[in-house]
């Protein structure tokens, strides 16, 4: 779509084996979501793993029964999709139901994002996180606000670190990102 390519890194049964999967949207969506062979290939159990969706991806989880009674979110083009799949869809831009989430829109990736880090690392890092990528001048205020958002959708136990995960974190890249973020606060920079 647009030009951009995304190429896989790994097959989709992968999603399988995933402590963590999201599932985007895109302009076949539509179309992914009425071929039972592919979706016989997605094998997704929200009570081992973290499940999110954006947008169009809401419908996929419908489709594979992973939303059952729970409410979600989607974009406005496939609510009437994800409503004719039996969910209801809410007017809202972020749900989570303990490992599963939605978000619809395209900006509300940041609140798939926020959660899906707060569950794996925990509400500390996701709010460091959010904190780097917010715009200057709100970075304060647009932290608060996730975070309030994302407290009150995050009653359930933190989830282990996944061992990949663990990995990442104690990498020689993160010392180094450290200290730039360190210098960065005392030149006033962030």
């Amino acid at each position: 779509m647009n030009g951009v390519t995304v190429r896989r890194q790994q097959p989709l049964d992968f999603a399988a084996d995933a402590d963590a999967v999201l599932v985007g949207s895109g302009i076949r969506t539509r179309e992914i979501a009425q071929d039972t062979d592919m979706l016989s290939r997605i094998a997704i159990d929200p009570s081992t793993q973290l499940v999110g969706a954006q947008c169009s991806g809401t419908l996929l989880l419908a489709r594979l029964g992973l939303l059952g009674g729970l409410p979600a979110c989607t974009d406005l083009t496939t609510k009437p999709w994800v409503i004719e799949a039996g969910v209801q869809v809410i007017d809202a831009p972020f749900i989570a139901h303990g490992n599963i989430a939605t978000a619809g829109g395209c900006l509300s990736a940041q609140y798939l994002a926020t959660w899906m880090i707060a569950r794996l690392a925990g509400i500390a890092e996701a709010e460091e996180a959010m904190h780097y990528v917010a715009p200057v001048g709100q970075k304060d205020a647009y932290v608060r606000r996730r975070s309030m958002r994302l407290r009150a959708t995050s009653r359930h136990p933190r989830r282990r670190r996944p061992r990949a995960i663990s990995r990442q974190m104690a990498s020689p890249a993160d010392s180094e990102l450290t200290a730039n973020k360190e210098r960065l606060a005392r030149s006033g920079s962030t």
